[in-house]
């Protein structure tokens, strides 16, 4: 009996430092916006500590337009979208010049002028540029964007085969690997809260891509065919303005789309469509991503006020609000625009938009630090990520920090580099790519 015993653990073990060593594409590329498990980690990962504009830079290229979708990776390619303005007036001169107030960042960015809606594919080894797509050219009829952000701002998805580049209401698109068109899809035009602009990004799964369409006019849930962009289904939803990508997880085999909003947080079935479960207690102007682990589900918000829970999905059916459905939550602590890392049973998560990290255990809850101020970083709007026992983070001003994966806090590095950032890094074995302003950054540990 023993003798079993020890065969079927050594199995066990030897089986999965196999599947650890070689991890399927899906694993070692970062084909969406939270990297390949939506949890902002990449397993495979060895990026480097240190770097600036000299020290550890594989290149670096200056971008057209403006833009903060994060960059997504597959094989030798980078691809990346970006909103590029044009002399052509699309409205005349009414309320603004087209520049940001710099007296304050509720100033929206006001723009009368046609832009390019643009994807671009990047090769990987030295920045050069592959081929540049125009897939849309029009002026921005809501006109307004947040101050911080942009005309571009979701990121695109990749299958390997596809890549479908999502410009809210200027349409999804998609584009085979040459940048030759498939498809495009339009889904109207949003009316965002308080001119914030647009932000949220497609999900993928199987032959569906999902679509989040929250606004202050009537919402919907899509989910498309991906081979044609036509419906499979279609939800209409109760619910406000949110700027949350959705979350596709399967749980016991099955399929549901997990959408964070302001009225409720919803789980619906992916095949039919079908709402699974709900629960309410976020805050307005939902943000952050959802992620998922181990059968929870964790969501949370930070605009005006902190909210935070855990959800089970044993047993999730029907309005989970107040049960135990709920595994722990948390009042306060909780970003308000970039989104949480989930890294090994490990929860960080910034407060508000500030430097200031709390970190906890993902399956209880319990409090292993909270209130470490990362010094001189600013305000950071792109969501930190992971790799190799790290965790890193992006300030909006170019002041970035690398800090220790594990329960105790420690800072390993400060960076700085010359350039502006809202768009989420991403991780590709032993690069990390950090879209700025101007540039995009080929980091790389040599």
């Amino acid at each position: 009996m023993k003798k079993i015993m020890v065969l079927i653990i050594v199995t066990f073990i030897i089986t999965n430092l196999t599947w650890a060593k070689e991890p399927g594409d899906y694993e070692k590329y970062w084909p969406q916006w939270r990297g390949p498990y939506a949890t902002g980690v990449s397993l495979y990962g060895n990026p480097p500590l240190e770097w600036n504009e000299t020290k550890n830079l594989k290149w670096k290229i200056e971008l057209p337009g403006k833009g903060h979708a994060t960059p997504i990776i597959w094989g030798n390619r980078v691809f990346i979208s970006t909103a590029v303005e044009t002399g052509k007036e699309g409205k005349p001169k009414e309320q603004g010049d087209g520049r940001q107030r710099s007296h304050s960042w509720m100033q929206p960015t006001i723009t009368s002028k046609i832009h390019k809606f643009v994807v671009l594919s990047i090769d990987r080894q030295n920045g050069k540029i592959l081929w540049q797509r125009t897939v849309n050219e029009e002026w921005p009829e809501e006109e307004r964007s947040h101050g911080l952000g942009s005309w571009a701002s979701s990121s695109p998805v990749t299958d390997g085969k596809h890549v479908y580049a999502y410009f809210g209401s200027r349409g999804l698109y998609c584009l085979d690997m040459k940048g030759n068109l498939k498809w495009k899809r339009d889904f109207g035009q949003m009316d965002k809260r308080m001119t914030f602009g647009e932000g949220s990004s497609p999900a993928l799964y199987g032959d569906k891509i999902v679509v989040l369409w929250d606004h202050e006019g009537q919402s919907f849930l899509f989910a498309l065919d991906k081979k044609t962009g036509k419906d499979a289904w279609k939800v209409e939803r109760d619910e406000v303005t949110s700027w949350s990508t959705p979350l596709i997880l399967e749980y016991k085999g099955k399929p549901q789309v997990i959408t964070s909003a302001t009225k409720f947080v919803r789980s619906y079935d992916l095949t039919t469509g079908k709402l699974l479960w709900k629960c309410t207690g976020l805050t307005y102007n939902v943000i952050p991503h959802p992620m998922a682990a181990d059968g929870i589900v964790y969501v949370a918000s930070g605009f005006r006020g902190s909210a935070f829970f855990a959800v089970r999905l044993a047993g999730a059916k029907g309005d989970i609000t107040g049960t135990d459905g709920i595994a722990w939550k948390l009042d306060k602590n909780t970003p308000y625009t970039p989104s949480m890392v989930l890294y090994q049973n490990i929860l960080y998560m910034l407060k508000s938009n500030s430097g200031i990290l709390s970190c906890y255990d993902a399956g209880n809850g319990k409090e292993h630090y909270s209130k470490q101020r990362l010094e001189g970083v600013g305000n950071i709007y792109a969501s930190p990520v992971g790799a190799k026992d790290r965790i890193y983070f992006i300030g909006h001003k170019g002041t970035m920090y690398v800090i220790k994966h594990g329960t105790k806090f420690e800072i390993l590095a400060k960076n700085t580099l010359d350039d502006t950032f809202n768009a989420s890094p991403a991780i590709v074995g032993n690069e990390i790519y950090l879209r700025g302003y101007k540039n995009l950054y080929c980091i790389v540990n040599k």
